[in-house]
């Protein structure tokens, strides 16, 4: 079995130049750690917020590299250094705006600014690529969703929709541990647990 290549590129200028330390690709890490079961490899770059920079990596990770997935973080809003969807959207072959538009509804159940996201969703030939919020627990929350006070998804998060997602545009067959993220698939499209 090969294991799935997923590509996590964090965005900042402050973070790329050493002036502090990133915490977005501990947190994707982490996050995809405890949530994938099927065998993965994070292919992590640090990049600083320019337009063909940010392209060419997605390039890179998405032909040269086969990552199946490719999760940004930071870049998203409207200030003029951000151009990470600017970058993401130079690249695409394919437009998939349901992504960020529930990345800015799991968002807006804590602060009315998430209208100020761009996050994009896009497809490069067989590789999803999807721009995440910044921030660690932000991070959290759009992958994972809300769960109400009994411990039920009240807000779905993006990532339960990503290994149907996968499938559709021929990439690999992913499995989540159901207590951390649930993927949804119809009857159809589901293979038995891997032994």
């Amino acid at each position: 079995m090969q294991t799935l290549a997923i590509g996590l590129v964090s965005v900042s200028d402050r973070a790329a130049r050493g002036a502090y330390e990133d915490q977005g690709l501990p947190a994707l890490e982490a996050w995809l750690t405890a949530a994938i079961t099927t065998p993965w490899r994070a292919e992590k770059r640090l990049i600083p917020d320019e337009q063909p920079v940010i392209e060419r990596t997605l390039i890179e990770l998405c032909d040269v590299a086969g990552c199946a997935l490719v999760l940004t973080t930071g870049g998203t809003g409207p200030a003029p250094r951000d151009v990470t969807p600017d970058a993401t959207l130079a690249i695409a072959h394919r437009l998939m705006p349901g992504f960020g538009e529930q990345m800015r509804q799991i968002s807006l159940a804590f602060v009315p600014t998430a209208i100020l996201s761009r996050q994009v969703g896009v497809v490069r030939g067989r590789t999803l690529v999807l721009n995440l919020p910044g921030q660690p627990k932000s991070i959290r929350e759009t992958l994972e969703g809300l769960k109400d006070a009994d411990g039920r998804v009240a807000v779905p998060g993006i990532f339960a929709a990503v290994p149907y997602c996968l499938d559709l545009i021929g990439g690999p067959y992913v499995e989540t541990d159901e207590s951390v993220c649930r993927a949804f698939r119809p009857k159809s499209a589901q293979r038995p647990p891997a032994a």
